[in-house]
């Protein structure tokens, strides 16, 4: 992809990531907001953050199954800090507008609710991820320990999904999307290292095969030319 086509990538997704952030603003502005205001600007940055999370799982296996998406690459850390930024907002309706800022009503609803727990342990997680996405954290770090670090992505969508499953009442099935979503792109990196795997290991096979089809060929038509003495004599 030429440098014009990467331009124009990178504007579409920073577009796209933007736009829940737009919508919203604008729903505010136009007193669209619904009945409950709070859950509606709570939902809707949690489901941004969800979101962009799965767009940044979808990436390397996307990448894996054509090397026409190896381009992707330029927008993962831009969709991994939006993420991470809809996240924030989304911790920060529930102290502001929730909680009021009161530590102790924070305390006790960690404690008591389930989904704030989750939540507020895949934020948690994602501030160190957030913290190390620049080029200068990945050199600082080395690039085996940056990778083993941003592992945690995993565990955090997976606390995400729970959040969202937590936060629902009985019998909403709301959440089924996102979870699928992420179910699917999470099962496919085991199945497409497999798939790896085994053609390489298939390939060596053939390679190696045929290296020793070669030799045999060579020793049949050293002995045909008379460069070794037959009957071993």
């Amino acid at each position: 992809m030429n440098k014009p086509a990467r331009t124009l990538l990178k504007g579409l997704a920073w577009l796209y990531f933007l736009l829940p952030l737009i919508t919203l603003i604008a729903n505010t502005a136009a007193n669209r907001l619904g009945p409950d205001p709070t859950a509606t600007l709570a939902l809707a940055t949690g489901l941004a953050a969800l979101s962009q999370l799965n767009i940044t799982l979808a990436i390397s296996p996307l990448r894996r199954l054509w090397k026409g998406f190896n381009d992707l690459i330029q927008i993962r850390r831009a969709a991994g800090l939006f993420a991470f930024f809809y996240a924030s907002l989304h911790l920060l309706i529930y102290i502001a507008l929730y909680a009021g800022f009161d530590p102790a009503a924070i305390v006790t609803d960690v404690a008591k609710r389930r989904f704030i727990l989750a939540g507020a342990g895949a934020w948690l997680l994602m501030l160190p991820l957030a913290l190390t996405s620049t080029q200068r954290a990945i050199r600082r770090l080395g690039g085996q320990r940056w990778s083993r670090l941003h592992r945690l992505t995993y565990l955090v969508v997976i606390l995400a999904n729970i959040h969202y499953w937590l936060k629902v009442k009985t019998g909403d099935l709301s959440p089924m999307g996102f979870s699928t979503v992420t179910a699917v792109l999470l099962l496919l990196r085991p199945v497409q290292s497999g798939l790896a795997a085994f053609r390489r290991s298939r390939d060596r096979g053939t390679r190696d095969k045929g290296q020793k089809t070669q030799a045999a060929s060579r020793l049949i038509s050293d002995a045909g030319s008379g460069k070794y003495p037959k009957n071993g004599i």
